[in-house]
């Protein structure tokens, strides 16, 4: 492992059997990519000075900020949660995981709205993300040799 990682690596994580540790790691990585794609998009925001909620700059916005959330976060996905090296093949395991998630997500949010009329809105939000992340933790399992196994 390469040095500027020995730190992650001693982690409290490393103590979890390897199924466990990287649903685990994912997840926090999955997290802090949330925060890192959120801090993108409000700075998107404000340089484009506030557009209201609808607006094409508003959207151009978030795209920019899962645009540029991504590549941190296929890189800690690689290199922490499945402890491999980037290639070819799991970027794209991670951009397909991606192109499902983001659409899983747009279509499980109003059928949940729909079934669950009285689940608060943040349950719902947070029960339709965690799905579409499970979901996107199996296919990118499918792309990332995971050498993570006790």
């Amino acid at each position: 492992m390469h040095c500027e990682l020995c730190i992650v690596m001693k982690l409290p994580s490393r103590y979890l059997p390897g199924s466990i540790r990287s649903a685990v790691r994912f997840m926090v990585v999955g997290f802090t990519g949330s925060v890192v794609q959120t801090w993108f998009f409000m700075a998107a925001l404000y340089m484009f000075g506030h557009p209201e909620k609808g607006a094409v700059l508003y959207y151009v916005a978030f795209i920019i900020g899962l645009v540029l959330e991504m590549i941190p976060n296929y890189l800690f996905t690689s290199w922490y949660t499945f402890g491999t090296r980037p290639s070819w093949m799991n970027a794209g395991g991670f951009i397909l995981a991606r192109a499902i998630n983001v659409p899983l997500q747009i279509g499980l949010l109003p059928l949940f709205i729909w079934l669950l009329p009285s689940w608060h809105d943040d349950w719902i939000s947070f029960t339709v993300i965690f799905i579409a992340g499970c979901v996107n933790y199996l296919i990118c399992k499918l792309f990332f040799k995971d050498k993570n196994k006790s």
